[in-house]
């Protein structure tokens, strides 16, 4: 039985607008404004992926993401193999969030790890989420080839030479983005976690404490082949801050899984129900930027 926990920091109309009109800092650093830009409804509302531009012009900076990765001009780099990538994450994921744009589980990273590579400093966890689709033609943020596959998954991580996230995400460096991608096939026992108690977070800003926690371990899969490049967050504030390192195999959710994913609510008890069929940014320019990968 999971220990539910709401947030309610807005009880009707007047005092959710209230709040919308400033910015502010969650409890992981990120900037927790999609008061105003809602749901993503496929792109095409005014407050969309594609107009973020407006009120972040960042948006069409140098070093966006998501990317398309085209294979053919990735570039193997021999050093990548010779310092492999490590990762060690203690089994403390236990709370997970509806943000209003999908679900995060924050995780208290103390004493987990992130190395190797092309990374140059150690990182530790912060939290997870997911990208998913309207249908299995789309919603993974990275394509490859063109390709979209139906879900992509995020794992945070801050470098720890960094106090907090939020003197992180002002460095190019500041974070490593784990991404992997999903594939519909058997139900993934880890995310069965998540979505045996969507119904409880059903609405922006509630919270559920877990009973028993999510081991981010099992969320990789067994190949750690990858392809790294410098890019962004893929929401707002949208800060060119991540080192990417985007995982070349896959892991499988049901298409039952990603259909609770959908049924979220992306605002809260106050306003009109709007679903979140889908969250995810289209590919952004590569601008000349290098693609590497750990293998040929």
């Amino acid at each position: 039985m999971c220990e539910r926990v709401i947030v309610q920091s807005i009880y009707c109309h007047q005092l959710y607008s209230m709040l919308c009109e400033a910015t502010f800092v969650s409890n992981i650093g990120f900037l927790d404004d999609f008061c105003k830009l809602k749901c993503y409804q496929k792109h095409r509302i005014a407050d969309g992926p594609l107009n973020w531009v407006e009120r972040y012009p960042i948006a069409a900076g140098e070093r966006q993401s998501p990317i398309d990765i085209t294979t053919d001009s990735v570039v193997p780099d021999p050093d990548l193999p010779d310092n492999p990538l490590k990762w060690d994450y203690p089994k403390t994921a236990k709370v997970v969030t509806n943000t209003g744009y999908g679900w995060r589980v924050d995780v208290d990273g103390s004493g987990s790890s992130l190395s190797g590579g092309p990374l140059e400093e150690k990182y530790e966890i912060v939290q997870f989420h997911c990208h998913w689709g309207h249908d299995e033609s789309c919603g993974s943020e990275h394509t490859v080839d063109g390709e979209a596959f139906p879900a992509e998954l995020h794992l945070v991580h801050r470098n720890l030479k960094y106090e907090t996230m939020e003197e992180a995400l002002n460095y190019a460096d500041g974070l490593s983005v784990l991404g992997v991608f999903l594939t519909v096939g058997e139900e993934n026992q880890e995310l069965q976690k998540i979505v045996d108690i969507l119904h409880e977070i059903k609405y922006k800003d509630e919270s559920v404490k877990l009973e028993s926690p999510i081991d981010p371990l099992k969320l990789l899969p067994d190949e750690t082949a990858y392809w790294t490049y410098p890019g962004s967050l893929t929401t707002p504030p949208l800060s060119e801050c991540v080192i990417w390192l985007v995982l070349r195999e896959k892991i499988q959710v049901s298409i039952e899984q990603l259909e609770a994913f959908r049924q979220m609510c992306c605002n809260g008890k106050c306003d009109e129900q709007k679903t979140l069929p889908e969250n995810f940014r289209p590919p952004q320019p590569k601008n000349h930027r290098c693609i590497r990968s750990s293998v040929a």
